[in-house]
């Protein structure tokens, strides 16, 4: 079962950094506004800090942003060993791959790149990305999981990692 996690983590990076790819080198060269439906355009946009742009004035390095990334993910990993449901396993795995795809992006360019964007007349959710996609779904999956699960034994190993 660690196999097809780690397949899932590998599959979604390759998801991501493959549209990034796309974005950045054939759409968005130059950069401009593509508007695809009334309610989603393309856009690109470059987040230098974490979740909706969260402590990207700071001027925190980017390295810094990559390494808190990567040791979620090695937690993660150290999780999924212990993991004894589908959904967690499907969780951990788009969680890891997203992560790693934002890392390695923070590490490459300095900065992740965002191009999805939402939006209701002039009010835009924030632009965000597949890996963005895959950590947002796998979180929302783990958090259906602990509140359908209390006392499973996935909620017991997670307590044994903090």
């Amino acid at each position: 079962m660690m196999r097809a996690t780690l397949a899932l983590a590998a599959t979604w990076y390759v998801i991501d950094q493959a549209t990034k790819w796309w974005i950045l080198n054939h759409l968005m060269n130059p950069p401009a506004a593509i508007g695809i439906t009334p309610l989603f355009n393309f856009v690109l946009g470059w987040n230098t800090g974490v979740s909706f742009g969260l402590f990207g004035a700071l001027g925190v390095p980017a390295w810094i942003f990559a390494a808190y990334a990567i040791a979620i993910s090695a937690a993660l990993l150290v999780w999924l060993g212990r993991a004894n449901t589908p959904s967690v396993r499907v969780a951990i795995g788009l969680v890891v791959g997203g992560a790693l795809g934002n890392a390695t992006d923070r590490l490459r360019h300095g900065a992740v790149p965002d191009f999805l964007d939402f939006h209701l007349g002039d009010w835009h959710w924030p632009a965000f990305n597949m890996a963005d996609v895959g950590i947002v779904c796998g979180t929302s999956l783990l958090m259906m999981h602990f509140v359908g699960h209390r006392s499973s034994a996935d909620t017991a190993s997670a307590r044994q990692i903090r």
